[in-house]
C-alpha cells in the first residue's frame, strides 16, 4: 500500500481495504484520515451510476441508502487503518445499524459526494460512527453508524 505523506489514500488502496466492488464500491478516494478520529472521503457521483437506470429515468437521484452505505465504507476504513493489520485478517467489517439517519438533499449526477466520518467509540467488536455526507459545503445525510468486526465465513 502507497503511503501518502497527508493520510490520503487512493483507489488502488481502498481496494486493499474494502471487500466491495464494482458496482458497489462507494469510496472513490480518501482526502485525509486520523487514527481512531476521523475520515474525510470522497465519491464522485457520475451519470453512469447503474442505480440512476431505475432511480429514477427522468429525474437522476442516488438513492439515499447508498449515500449511507457509503458514509458506512467510509467508516469502514477508518476503523480498519485505525486497527493493528493483524487485528483485521480474516474478518471483515458489516453494518449493523443506523440511528438519527436524516436525509437533507437530493443527490444529482455530477456532484462530488464528501464523506466525512468521526469516531465515537467502541466496545470490544461494534464501533460506533458519525457520518456526514455533503455536497458544496450543505449536508445532504447524517446519521449515527454502527458496524462490526467479524470473523469472515469463506
Amino acid at each position: 500500500m502507497n503511503k501518502p505523506e497527508n493520510g490520503e489514500i487512493v483507489s488502488r488502496d481502498i481496494l486493499d481495504l474494502l471487500p466491495h466492488r464494482y458496482p458497489f464500491l462507494l469510496v472513490d478516494r480518501v482526502l485525509s484520515f486520523e487514527p481512531m478520529k476521523s475520515v474525510h472521503a470522497i465519491k464522485c457521483v457520475s451519470i453512469n451510476e447503474p442505480f440512476f437506470q431505475g432511480h429514477f429515468p427522468s429525474y437522476p437521484v442516488m438513492p439515499g441508502v447508498l449515500i449511507l452505505e457509503a458514509l458506512a465504507q467510509a467508516g469502514g476504513i477508518m476503523v480498519i487503518k485505525s486497527l493493528p493489520p493483524a487485528d483485521t485478517v480474516g474478518k471483515i467489517f458489516l453494518f449493523t445499524g443506523m440511528e438519527k439517519v436524516r436525509f437533507r438533499r437530493p443527490v444529482f449526477p455530477g456532484d462530488q459526494l464528501h464523506l466525512h466520518v468521526t469516531y465515537e467509540r467502541h466496545k470490544m467488536s461494534m464501533w460506533k460512527t458519525n457520518g456526514k455526507a455533503m455536497v458544496d459545503g450543505k449536508v445532504v445525510a447524517e446519521g449515527i453508524l454502527t458496524a462490526s468486526v467479524v470473523p469472515r465465513e469463506d
